[in-house]
């Protein structure tokens, strides 16, 4: 998928399928409307709907639409949303299973991560593009599926979590369209997740130096 990718973009090829690479202006945009209807259709069959996407911005409204359809149909859906946001969580019996949050703090957050239950056959995407027109429609944007199971969990249960913990940097977007500030509950500890992330371990067994995957092919050195 990779190499497929790069030949499009240096012109030596034209390549308009992928394996597991999301890719705008190609695949991504269906793909990322089908991963959401799915988590729909769990709901409406009584099983678990859950979606977390943390981006940069949420202004694309196909995108919008099949969320608050989601949400209607009992999907529980946690959004992370820095900067523009035009989708009013909270709406009653359109958004009202939604939430979105902007974590403005001492770094400047960039990282897109996108998760989806699958009624427990969880899967994770990481890459570049945010919810917008541009990204998804007009630009080379490109999400990548993170197989590793114990890198997933990771991402949700320790990255995402803490997005979500946070109540120094939090603000939560209020169906008026205002946003509120979090605040630490009384007797609750403040938590600031870009601070955590300094000093949490997560422990991911590193690869040894050298080591090469088993069915790798190596390119021998004097070639």
């Amino acid at each position: 998928d990779a190499t497929n990718l790069f030949n499009s973009l240096t012109g030596y090829s034209h390549f308009s399928d992928y394996d597991c690479l999301l890719v705008a202006p190609v695949n991504l945009r269906k793909r990322i409307l089908k991963l959401i209807r799915r988590e729909t259709a769990h709901a409406k069959a009584g099983r678990n709907g859950r979606i977390i996407v943390k981006v940069n911005s949420l202004t694309d409204v196909a995108v919008i639409r099949a969320l608050c359809a989601a949400s209607q149909a009992g999907v529980s859906i946690d959004l992370i949303v820095r900067g523009a946001c035009i989708l009013r969580p909270g709406v009653p019996q359109v958004s009202e299973n939604i939430r979105v949050r902007s974590i403005v703090g001492r770094f400047l957050e960039h990282s897109r991560i996108f998760y989806f239950g699958n009624n427990g056959k969880e899967e994770v995407f990481i890459g570049s593009a945010d919810f917008m027109y541009r990204n998804l429609s007009r630009r080379v944007e490109l999400l990548a599926p993170i197989k590793d199971a114990q890198i997933r969990t990771v991402l949700k249960d320790t990255v995402l979590a803490a997005y979500l913990r946070d109540n120094v940097n939090a603000r939560d977007l209020q169906a008026d369209g205002t946003y509120v500030r979090v605040k630490a509950q009384d007797g609750a500890k403040r938590f600031d997740s870009q601070m955590d992330f300094e000093t949490v371990e997560f422990n991911i067994p590193k690869r040894a130096e050298g080591k090469v995957p088993a069915g790798a092919k190596v390119r021998p050195k004097n070639s």
